[in-house]
């Protein structure tokens, strides 16, 4: 019986230099040759995913901007669009807020940059994803959004909290950045729509992951395994802790459950 193994991008395939060990790249491909399933499983929305290394790898298929959009071998299962007159309410509220936003969707991000000041996670973007990076502001007629991330340091993040949790879910990181989703979408989500369609049963797949918005993947795939560089609550919620993305982490969990 096939597996399906699910792999978070950030802090689990890459490092924040966008280095992907040798070895994990080997773990990949040895996983496929033995007629297993790879994917990308990632809060990151398509558009944020054009590493061309990364990409370079040959995944099966893509779970992004936390279960708003799944893909296999190039067709799309599923794309949640938030409409626009949402995101047009849901904007002005987090400028209210002073949370710096970052609208995120399947062919575009948008940001209006002074809103970050000399963040230099701005100056990532506009080197990472080049031309599709929009601003906010005067691109209200072309918005196509499934999901948010905020900069929160001079927010009022209960508040924030209180105020969306009804409709959205907040994954916080301790930087502190929050990604707001729509609500009934997750990873975990993403996951179960990849099983439904190839028939795969869910105690048959595998996922690894790092950080706070691989809780629900976490909670859903029938193994979950942690990076060693993960954080600790995550490292808790795992069936296995494996080693740091640095020290062959990746290859050394596949080969621990017998995947490779």
């Amino acid at each position: 019986m096939k597996k399906a193994v699910f792999f978070d991008i950030d802090g689990t395939l890459l490092d924040e230099d966008n280095y992907i060990p040798a070895s994990t790249v080997e773990g990949i491909h040895r996983l496929q040759e033995k007629g297993n399933l790879a994917f990308l499983c990632t809060g990151r929305t398509k558009a944020f995913i054009r590493n061309e290394e990364l990409l370079g790898i040959g995944f099966d298929g893509i779970v992004s901007g936390c279960g708003t959009m799944v893909e296999y071998r190039g067709e799309i299962l599923h794309y949640q669009k938030i409409e626009n007159a949402e995101v047009a309410r849901l904007i002005a509220y987090l400028k209210e807020q002073k949370a710096a936003t970052i609208m995120e969707g399947r062919c575009w991000l948008y940001i209006d940059k002074e809103d970050f000041g000399s963040d230099p996670y701005v100056a990532r973007l506009e080197e990472e994803i080049e031309e599709y990076l929009l601003p906010i502001t005067g691109r209200e007629d072309e918005w196509e959004v499934s999901k948010f991330s905020c900069a929160v340091e001079q927010a009022d993040l209960e508040k924030m909290k209180a105020d969306l949790s009804g409709e959205y879910e907040l994954l916080i990181h301790g930087v502190p950045v929050v990604e707001i989703v729509p609500k009934g979408f997750s990873k975990g989500t993403g996951i179960l729509k990849i099983c439904e369609a190839l028939q795969i049963p869910v105690e048959d797949t595998y996922a690894f992951g790092d950080s706070a918005n691989d809780y629900q993947m976490f909670e859903t795939a029938g193994t979950s395994i942690a990076m060693g560089n993960s954080i600790a609550r995550l490292k808790e919620l795992a069936d296995y802790v494996t080693d740091d993305l640095h020290e062959d982490g990746i290859l050394h969990g596949l080969e621990h459950f017998g995947l490779v």
